[in-house]
Order: structure tokens, then C-alpha cells, then sequence
């Protein structure tokens, strides 16, 4: 176990090292390094499978933040592809963060392709979701290949709730589309009607406020008020030509507000900027997190010192009152004082 121990270690050192670089704000570096390791690990399959996880997860987490820094967002999927070989051996959270950054930046057709390029390529067998690039490459139907290319079902769903709720049903408003491909794709049962549940839900609302929206135009201005006049005056119509733009900004709002629920909010903030008059200060996050931790144990044991003291003041407090009552007692008992000089009654005879 130890030898295993140090032949991890300087692939954590590296990914250490590169996530300081990306701190550092030298997302050349960072990137370069990330995609280095990623490399390593994928070429090398003789290091544990949790461990070989969650070094392939950070190094690739580095990896399409650096690219997001470097206002490469649009080439995170095609990059993730291009190291890990295939969407499929991308772990899920990171799939899902790339996605995120991608969608609030490129054609929402490339992010459509990648989608359902990932979600196509996989098949629901014995509740587990297995790769078929896997199977496509005749690779060894090992123990270790399939726990290698096997996802859960809650990861699986998750790309799809991304797919069918977030950017079909709420981005492009297209339900019907959402709906279709849910009735067909390869879900547990419960899971199939919680999502068509959800889809017939989101369909229903769209198409009453749409009737409400299609009935408020076709008012003559005789039967107006005046507030819906003042209202028309402050939100004019928009052109044919500014429907895209409106559709833009909706859309980064959703998955903006999509990536801040998937990622750790520090992962999203590497520094923080703080400036004293002339004096500026680059605080790394991870330092502000140590720093909150260290106050809270601080609070915690501070608090539990004041209440042991509380407690052993009580006993103290206790103790003495039970020894006063004791003492008084002990000589609240009435002796009479001439009982020394009283001569003894004589016994009779």
C-alpha cells in the first residue's frame, strides 16, 4: 500500500500545481499542465479506480476552467472530446460544468450536437448505464473495463434534466420536442414519468400565458386604459431582428443560473480582488474557505469552554451550599448549659 501511496503522490503534486496556477491566474500554464496529466492518467491504467476518478475529475475541472479564463468557451466540448477520446469518458460533473460554460457563449446547435451526441451513446442495462464506444472498440469485457465505462443512473439523469428541461423545454420553449424524445429514450419507469410529468406541466403554463400574451394586442384602443398605453410606451415592441438577441440573454440567464447550482461557488471565483488605498491584494479562495473553517472551530470550542465553565461553577456553587446547610446543622442543635452543675437524681430504695 505504501508503494502505491508514492507513486500517486506526484500526480497529485502536478494537479496541485496546476490548480495554483490557475489561482495565479496563468492559465496558459494551467491549461497545458491539466491537459499533460490528463494524458498521463488516461495512458496509465495502474493506479486505483476511485483514486484514478477523482485525479482524472480535478485534473479536467483545471482543465475547462482555464480554457473559460482563456475566453476559449466555445471549444471546452471539443477539446474534452479531443483529449478523453469520447464524450462518454468525460466524468459527468465535468461534462455537465463544460456544457454550462458552453451554452452561455456558443450556438445553442453546437451544444444541441454534443448533448445528444453524449446521452445517445450509452445503454440502460442491469440499472447501470454503459458506454457503447466501449463495446463499439471491442475492448475486454473486464470487471475493471466496465466499472471503468459505467455511470449510475442519478449521473445519467442529470444530462438528461440538463438536455430536456433546461435547454429544450425552458431555452428553446420547444416541450413537444422534449416529450417525444423522453417517450423514446431508454429511462427507468418512474424516472420516465417524473420527467413527462414536469414536461406536460412546463407545456401547460407556456401555453396559458402565450393565450393571455396573443389576447392583450388584439384590444382596439378604444377599450384600452391608460395604463396599458403608458405600458406599450415604456416596453415597445420588439422587431423581427431582435428576437434573437432576447432569446440570447434569456438564455445565459438559465445556465448561468444552471452552473452556479452545479459547481462550488469558489470554483467559479479562483481570487479574490481586495484594495487598501494604493494597495492591492490578490487573496487566493481556497484561503478564505481555511480562514472561515478555522473561525468556526474557534466559535465552537470557545462556546463549549463557556459552557463547561458554566457547569463546573454550578457544582462549586453547589458543593458550598451543601456544606453551609451541613455546618449549620451541626450546631443548630440546643445544648443546656447547666447540665455540667445539676447534681444526679438519687435512685430510690
Amino acid at each position: 500500500m505504501a508503494a502505491i501511496m508514492d507513486e500517486h503522490t506526484p500526480i497529485w503534486e502536478e494537479i496541485d500545481r496546476a490548480e495554483s496556477y490557475l489561482v495565479c491566474c496563468m492559465f496558459d500554464e494551467a491549461t497545458s499542465l491539466a491537459s499533460s496529466i490528463l494524458k498521463q492518467l488516461l495512458a496509465n491504467n495502474n493506479h486505483i479506480q476511485n483514486e484514478r476518478d477523482d485525479m482524472l475529475e480535478s485534473a479536467a475541472m483545471v482543465f475547462v476552467q482555464s480554457l473559460k479564463q482563456l475566453q476559449r468557451t466555445s471549444e471546452i466540448l471539443k477539446e474534452l472530446k479531443l483529449v478523453f477520446g469520447s464524450l462518454t469518458a468525460v466524468p459527468v460533473e465535468v461534462f455537465i460544468t463544460g456544457v454550462c460554460f458552453q451554452m452561455s457563449e456558443s450556438p445553442l446547435t453546437d451544444i444541441q450536437g454534443f448533448l445528444e451526441e453524449y446521452l445517445d451513446n450509452w445503454s440502460y442495462e442491469d440499472e447501470k448505464y454503459y458506454s457503447l464506444s466501449v463495446k463499439e472498440a471491442s475492448i475486454p469485457d473486464t470487471e475493471e473495463s466496465c466499472f471503468r465505462f459505467s455511470i449510475g443512473v442519478d449521473k445519467y439523469l442529470e444530462v438528461v434534466e440538463l438536455y430536456v428541461i433546461t435547454f429544450l423545454a425552458t431555452t428553446l420553449k420547444d416541450t413537444e420536442r422534449a416529450i417525444s424524445w423522453v417517450e423514446k429514450a431508454m429511462l427507468p419507469l418512474e424516472k420516465r414519468q417524473e420527467l413527462l410529468r414536469r414536461l406536460h406541466s412546463l407545456n401547460s403554463s407556456a401555453a396559458t400565458s402565450s393565450s393571455q400574451t396573443s389576447l392583450s394586442p388584439q384590444l382596439p384602443d378604444q377599450y384600452r386604459t391608460k395604463s396599458d398605453l403608458l405600458q406599450d410606451q415604456n416596453h415597445p415592441i420588439v422587431l423581427e431582428s431582435g428576437h434573437g438577441s432576447s432569446r440570447q440573454n434569456t438564455t445565459k440567464e438559465e445556465i448561468l443560473k444552471l452552473a452556479r447550482q452545479k459547481a462550488p461557488c469558489f470554483w467559479w471565483f479562483p481570487t479574490f480582488n481586495l484594495k487598501f488605498g494604493n494597495t492591492r491584494i490578490v487573496v487566493p479562495s481556497r484561503n478564505i474557505l481555511l480562514a472561515s473553517m478555522l473561525l468556526l472551530v474557534y466559535y465552537f470550542t470557545k462556546k463549549r469552554h463557556a459552557a463547561m465553565k458554566t457547569v463546573l461553577r454550578n457544582k462549586v456553587v453547589a458543593m458550598k451550599k451543601a456544606v453551609m446547610d451541613l455546618w449549620q446543622l451541626a450546631f443548630s442543635y440546643q445544648v443546656n448549659p447547666l447540665a455540667a452543675v445539676q447534681p444526679l437524681p438519687t435512685a430510690r430504695r
